[in-house]
């Protein structure tokens, strides 16, 4: 199968892509390196650094003829989407549609769309959130991903493209930027290794649905096939606050300080995990890393790649 890949050279699409390749698939990533990174892009594909909003798209998809576009590329820290709603929605919903029209035009096959569970239900009515959990989300990150949901549905019913959505929790592991404003996990053990302060904005308290990146990679290999016009929760439906990866991550790397405090930041959901039971059922995906095991796994590679 031919795949195009956007954002393949980010912390969780390089590992959708390097799956990819390992099934045997032939993939194209596109990636601007904004956030991504060269050294993430797997050998064996063929990559174009290119924005996905850009004219030249025509180009690469004319050329290349996808039969599946996985779109990971996205304007994606929810602080950002705050403080400028106008650059977040031209990536997420203009540069999205951009896309899709482009895929629609060249006969693509299936759009993977990668939206967030973490940010579209808002702060939840009930927990764990499934699928059928109102949308109300408290950034405008939030409301674009969901807004490009939307988009698809129509563009299924009215020009036949298939897709299917998959809305991610917080996913951690090797690869995720440990310098960004995003990633607690990466941020921390970073920190933590070069015995730096950490700052927790809000009580800590604060709970989210930790799941590790090849388990979530593992989904996007599953919706290749299954999941026509369906949208999927992945997560482990049990929630961690920021308190305790501190002080998993703590004991990790024997680090010997104590977070300092701060306000919290505008737009983020305070207690958010998922229910993924869809995903098992009609996809049979779970998650197979556990916590403890993932941030053993994360803290050895950033020790490796990140600390100097």
């Amino acid at each position: 199968m031919k795949i195009m890949v956007t954002g393949g050279a980010g912390f969780i699409g390089s590992h959708v892509v390097d799956m990819m390749v390992e099934a045997g698939h032939e993939v194209i990533v596109v990636d601007d390196l904004s956030t991504g990174r060269l050294s993430n892009v797997n050998p064996a594909v063929r990559f174009y650094q290119i924005d996905i909003r850009h004219p030249e798209m025509e180009v690469i998809f004319d050329k290349e003829r996808p039969e599946v576009v996985n779109h990971h590329a996205a304007q994606m820290d929810v602080r950002k989407s705050v403080t400028d709603p106008l650059f977040d929605a031209d990536v997420n919903v203009v540069g999205s549609l951009k896309l899709a029209q482009l895929a629609i035009k060249y006969g693509v096959r299936k759009f993977i769309h990668i939206s967030s569970g973490g940010a579209v239900y808002g702060e939840p009515v009930y927990l764990p959130c499934d699928e059928q959990h109102p949308v109300q989300p408290l950034c405008p990150y939030g409301i674009t991903k969901y807004v490009f949901e939307k988009y698809l549905s129509i563009f299924w019913r009215n020009q036949g493209l298939d897709y299917s959505v998959l809305r991610y929790p917080n996913v951690y592991g090797p690869r995720q930027n440990p310098n960004g404003e995003a990633g607690v996990v990466a941020i921390f053990a970073a920190r933590m290794l070069k015995e730096a302060p950490i700052t927790i904005y809000g009580t800590g308290e604060q709970v989210r649905d930790f799941v590790y990146v090849t388990d979530c990679a593992q989904a996007n290999m599953l919706v290749l096939t299954k999941g026509s016009g369906q949208v999927y929760n992945l997560g482990y439906g049990l929630g961690t606050s920021v308190n305790e990866i501190f002080l998993h991550l703590k004991a990790i790397t024997h680090y010997g300080m104590d977070p300092v405090y701060a306000a919290a930041r505008p737009g983020e959901t305070y207690r958010i995990y998922l229910n993924a039971q869809k995903a098992a059922r009609e996809l049979g995906w779970q998650p197979t890393v556990g916590l403890k095991e993932g941030l053993v796994h994360t803290v050895a590679y950033i020790q490796e790649n990140e600390v100097r």
